[in-house]
């Protein structure tokens, strides 16, 4: 074996124990490579040295220079303390926090001249990101259905904008359009097909509609429907209604992500692993975001105290939108997934007092 790769084992031989906790692969110039977690830290970190050539516990650990690992009181303190070295450090051994792959999100790029496209995971790159939605196929026919409504591109990152408000003093011949800037389901911005403003109030209502603020896309179909129905025009009808139910999903989907974010709001209460009361901890959890983590009340008066604090961060006011937020998904994702995993963990929380009407006195935490 290598002898720096031994000298690493030795190391965790002499001083890891089985403690729920993180670690740390550090690299030659101390980069974080990789951050894990376990429930046994000493275990964990030796199987690493008996994984076969080829395996990726192999590969991380023939490029650490350095193991760090730090312990946590609970399984649930060490996955939320892992969550949050992936997020500062970015290893490049870990893959953006998996979250749940069963779902997608309908991104609104931040692009010059924006598309909504659907995508797995939740990057952080300015962009506007919507869901997350059960199932890719219906987010597809729904982005379909929004972005020929509302004429708002689908082609590529490489295709060139020529907008009307930027094309040259002297045009030559206008530039050719697409089939959909053809039949009216684009304002084809790659042409001169519109100004920037133009395009941008399209942006604008769609990004409102997803975030649940407007029903204008909605009604706009539905008013079309009876027009079409009108004029006997019911092949076309029938094809509006299949874009007005896909719309129909994306909002049910999105109000019942709402709901279940909503649900996860109360106190958590998690015995640490030493058994004796002291590592206990209390997570105050807002809409699936851990929002202040505290030591176990001992006393009644410790008990007040942190009513009274969870009532405090419960009373800031809040925008409810459909959906979640960009920086928002990934912890929420993971809470989520960690109730579903152990449901019976949900016996051990309790919902937080309502606040206080406002204008009332409100408790100070002393």
């Amino acid at each position: 074996m290598n002898p720096r790769i031994e000298q690493l084992r030795a190391e965790v031989r002499a001083s890891a124990k089985n403690r729920p906790g993180t670690y740390r692969m550090l690299g030659p110039s101390g980069e974080v490579l990789y951050v894990g977690k376990s429930v046994h830290v000493r275990t964990r970190l030796l199987s690493y040295f008996r994984a076969e050539r080829g395996e990726k516990a192999a590969e991380i650990i023939g490029h650490a220079h350095e193991l760090k690992w730090e312990y946590a009181p609970s399984e649930f303190a060490a996955l939320l303390q892992e969550f949050r070295h992936i997020k500062r450090w970015r290893p490049v051994y870990n893959v953006e926090h998996k979250g749940d792959r069963s779902y997608c999100f309908i991104k609104l790029t931040r692009e010059a001249v924006p598309r909504l496209v659907v995508v797995r995971q939740v990057l952080s790159d300015g962009a506007h990101y919507f869901g997350p939605f059960r199932g890719r196929s219906g987010a597809e026919d729904a982005v379909r259905a929004l972005s020929d409504l509302l004429e708002l591109r689908d082609c590529g990152a490489e295709v060139k904008m020529r907008l009307a408000d930027q094309l040259p003093l002297f045009a030559g011949r206008e530039d050719p359009r697409c089939i959909r800037g053809q039949v009216h389901r684009c304002l084809a911005p790659c042409a001169g097909g519109c100004t920037r403003a133009e395009y941008g109030t399209r942006v604008d209502l769609a990004r409102r509609f997803f975030l649940g603020e407007v029903q204008g896309p909605l009604e706009q179909l539905r008013e079309r429907i009876r027009a079409a129905a009108s004029r006997l025009q019911f092949e076309y009808a029938a094809e509006l209604r299949d874009r007005a139910e896909h719309l129909e999903w994306v909002q049910a989907e999105a109000e019942e992500v709402s709901r279940t974010i909503e649900s996860l709001s109360f106190l958590y209460t998690v015995p640490g692993c030493s058994g004796t009361g002291e590592d206990d901890f209390v997570y105050v959890i807002r809409r699936g975001s851990v929002r202040a983590e505290l030591p176990a009340p001992r006393s009644p008066r410790d008990r007040r105290a942190l009513a009274d604090q969870a009532r405090l961060l419960f009373a800031q006011p809040e925008t409810h939108a459909l959906g979640l937020r960009a920086h928002e998904v990934q912890e929420v994702l993971l809470i989520a997934r960690w109730f579903r995993l152990h449901p019976e963990e949900l016996a051990r929380t309790e919902a937080v007092e309502s606040p206080a009407p406002t204008g009332a006195a409100q408790p100070v935490a002393s």
